[in-house]
């Protein structure tokens, strides 16, 4: 849904309910998306305007995130901006973390050719 909403920047409440159509049923997917931050309203109703709402901060750079890694660009190795790289990781996180490096590895490989 984020994707859907990132393509179209400022959208009412009529227009997300036309996107949620080809997902599966959630009713209250809306109401969680604004309480979870994920959307906040743009503009309030005013008169007969309806009320705008846009991906808020946390939504579009979610959203920017997943593009870039897409697009093949490097996972942050930083423990800042990446808690599997903590020294305090659990097995598992220290797992992903190692399959993050060799793929952090090949990208810089590829980047070179």
């Amino acid at each position: 849904m984020l994707f859907f909403l990132y393509s179209e920047q400022i959208f009412n409440k009529s227009k997300f309910k036309e996107f949620e159509e080809c997902m599966s049923w959630d009713e209250p997917r809306f109401h969680r998306l604004l309480k979870e931050g994920w959307i906040h309203v743009w503009r309030k109703r005013t008169g007969n305007e309806t009320t705008l709402y846009e991906l808020s901060y946390q939504g579009k750079r979610l959203v920017n995130t997943i593009y870039k890694k897409l697009n093949g660009d490097e996972i942050a190795e930083n423990p800042k901006n990446n808690p599997l790289f903590r020294h305090d990781a659990s097995y598992m996180d220290k797992i992903y973390r190692n399959m993050i490096l060799e793929m952090n590895q090949f990208i810089k490989q590829e980047k070179l050719k």
